[in-house]
């Protein structure tokens, strides 16, 4: 994962010490403390929601919020990382989300409780995104090898998952929720210096004919058919994603599981979620990647179709996790490499904070009916059955997405 050496590292934007393995290795740590510290919230549901005697819907409102915000304020996040770089952004963003952290623990009012974990902490995340970080890192390498970029990152990710979900279901037994939440905090501040390795210069390795504005960029995407259901496509994988993040724990302890059962559901998920995202991001640079993600997401249906369906013991439950762990982030490196492809990377932030805005309301959506639903019905199998007819239904999304780059990209 060499620069070009037609564009030595002081052309290239980055300083000496700033090689690209380095940049890709920071890059990959940010993702997993991302990925594994937000990963943990739903082990919090059952235990916070006992000691302040609020109903589950409390916390999924807060967690359903908390993607929205995400999903509205990413934008934003993605223009100024694009215009001023990531560094400041990532650092800024990752100091109000471990502070968003730090303040759940101390908040007694659910109203109160439902601003600072849904908009704080939805907003420093939105300024730490890990899509800010891939950015960066995909413009360190070759066109050709930016999608397994984007899987190692996702890889990474899955593997922050992996180590967090136990050592937080750990904390919270051995210490208690509230300060397994400092204990969190804390580590998430461990972002902060990692975003000082990432490159400060927005216009590395941008492609020449990509400089028109952000603002002609957006009007571009928005007028082009692929980039739309591409789009719409994403939705479905946030409903997917954070409605079994943040429901999964609790669902099994009411199938009289222990919570470390879903503890380690999650980790399973995050550890095959590190192969299958690998696989993803080989399968981008040798098949067809609308084709990919159509089929990742009939194997979504037709795994939690089977969940729904087969009796619920351990063992289903665990190959459950591992089977929708190869197909949990996989989307992300396909999705993101199709932007890619489609307009350049030099405003490959902004576009894609746009595609990952619907991921955010497929992630509120998610979280937010799931509570509402098991309120209203004491079950979750309404979400599961919804989440099978989304999972059909972005399969066929995909089928005509036109991914070939513009003809302004595919000229230089």
């Amino acid at each position: 994962m060499n620069v070009p050496p037609a564009q030595p590292l002081r052309a290239q934007g980055l300083r000496r010490w700033q090689v690209p393995l380095l940049v890709l290795t920071a890059g990959a740590l940010l993702a997993a403390i991302e990925s594994g510290s937000r990963s943990t919230f739903g082990l919090f549901l059952p235990p916070l929601s006992e000691t302040r005697g609020w109903s589950r819907e409390v916390f999924s409102l807060a967690m359903a919020l908390q993607n929205l915000t995400l999903g509205l304020v990413l934008p934003l996040a993605a223009a100024a990382a694009d215009r001023v770089g990531p560094v400041r952004v990532v650092a800024a963003g990752a100091s109000v989300y471990a502070l968003g952290i730090w303040l759940m623990r101390l908040i007694e009012a659910p109203a109160a409780f439902q601003l600072v974990g849904g908009l704080l902490v939805g907003a420093g995340f939105a300024f730490a995104s890990f899509s800010l970080v891939v950015a960066a890192m995909v413009r360190v390498v070759r066109p050709e090898r930016r999608p397994l970029v984007m899987g190692v990152g996702m890889a990474a990710a899955s593997l922050g998952q992996v180590v967090f979900s136990p050592i937080m279901q750990g904390f919270i037994s051995a210490y208690g929720w509230s300060d397994a939440l400092a204990w969190l905090a804390l580590i998430a501040l461990a972002m902060v210096p990692l975003a000082f390795v990432l490159p400060g210069d927005p216009n590395l390795a941008a492609e020449r004919s990509a400089r028109r504005g952000v603002r002609a960029a957006i009007r571009e995407a928005a007028e082009h058919r692929g980039y739309l259901l591409l789009t719409a496509g994403f939705f479905v994988c946030g409903f997917h994603v954070a409605f079994i993040s943040v429901h999964l724990p609790a669902y099994v302890l009411d199938l009289g599981f222990a919570a470390s059962v879903g503890a380690a559901a999650l980790a399973l998920i995050g550890l095959f979620n590190i192969v299958g995202s690998l696989l993803a991001g080989m399968a981008g640079m040798r098949f067809s990647r609308r084709l990919s993600l159509s089929f990742i997401y009939a194997a979504r249906a037709a795994v939690i179709a089977a969940f729904l369906l087969l009796p619920k013991t351990e063992l289903v439950t665990y190959v459950f996790a591992a089977l929708m762990g190869l197909l949990w982030l996989a989307t992300v490196p396909l999705t993101t490499d199709i932007v890619a492809r489609l307009f350049g990377v030099r405003y490959l932030a902004t576009l894609f904070s746009f595609v990952f805005l619907s991921h955010q309301l497929g992630a509120f959506t998610g979280v937010w009916l799931g509570g509402a639903i098991y309120e209203a019905t004491g079950s979750y199998d309404g979400m599961w059955l919804a989440g099978i007819a989304f999972g059909l239904a972005a399969a066929l999304i995909h089928l005509p997405i036109d991914e070939r780059p513009l003809p302004r990209l595919a000229a230089t």
